[in-house]
């Protein structure tokens, strides 16, 4: 996010889980399809009216707001000849000017009145594959590492549909969304990559745990 290119909110969408119907007529409990919004407050555990289905993998205070690139949207639809519909990835805010590789982990972004810190790239899961009867969609998130990020929120607030983003601080290690994504998808043996990745502080601790988990065998020679 350069300084002559402001951020601005493309979409905002909440929702609670509910059932959804794919393939054969299987049916699943997810949050992933959410309704557009023109306000919401944002606590530490995520909007007020947004929640998850599956809290093993998704919310929590490291996870309580999902960004996605706007940019992200066109070189889907032409991948995959399609038109895909807002808040397709189940994210909350759509943005623009904001993409993985632009972005650090321990980035703060102050949104309305809401000031939060990128944690973690998002760990995509076959819930969008079901939901957009993509099936390829989620290896292809993974492959290009656009996965959008998750944040934490660092002061309580409120945000609307026209809100501006404003970043307030960048993190010192200057780790992407991006680089921590290959890391953990790619190049699941690169020392180097997983110490860098580690050294921000502001990493989510989950990521944390399997990061330091994985360097200790590759380092321990087991």
């Amino acid at each position: 996010m350069g300084n002559s290119e402001e951020a601005v909110i493309k979409h905002f969408a909440i929702g609670l889980p509910e059932k959804m119907t794919y393939g054969n007529g299987e049916k699943m409990e997810t949050a992933i399809r959410k309704k557009p919004v023109q306000e919401a407050f944002l606590t530490k555990d995520g909007f007020s009216g947004d929640g998850v289905a599956d809290v093993k993998y998704h919310g929590g205070p490291d996870r309580a707001v999902c960004l996605y690139p706007y940019e992200h949207y066109t070189f889907w639809n032409d991948q995959f000849d399609t038109n895909l519909p807002p808040a397709a990835f189940g994210e909350n805010l759509t943005v623009t000017n904001m993409l993985e590789r632009d972005v650090c982990i321990g980035d703060i972004f102050q949104i309305g009145d809401a000031i939060v810190q990128v944690t973690q790239g998002r760990v995509p899961c076959n819930t969008i594959d079901r939901r957009l009867e993509m099936k390829p969609l989620l290896k292809a998130m993974v492959k290009t590492g656009y996965t959008g990020y998750l944040c934490r929120v660092l002061e309580e607030g409120t945000v609307r549909a026209d809100s501006i983003i404003r970043k307030v601080s960048k993190s010192p290690t200057q780790v992407s969304v991006l680089y921590a994504n290959e890391i953990n998808f790619h190049k699941p043996k690169d020392v180097d990559g997983i110490m860098k990745v580690l050294e921000a502080e502001e990493l989510a601790a989950e990521w944390r745990q399997f990061l330091t988990k994985r360097l200790t065998k590759l380092t321990s020679g087991k």
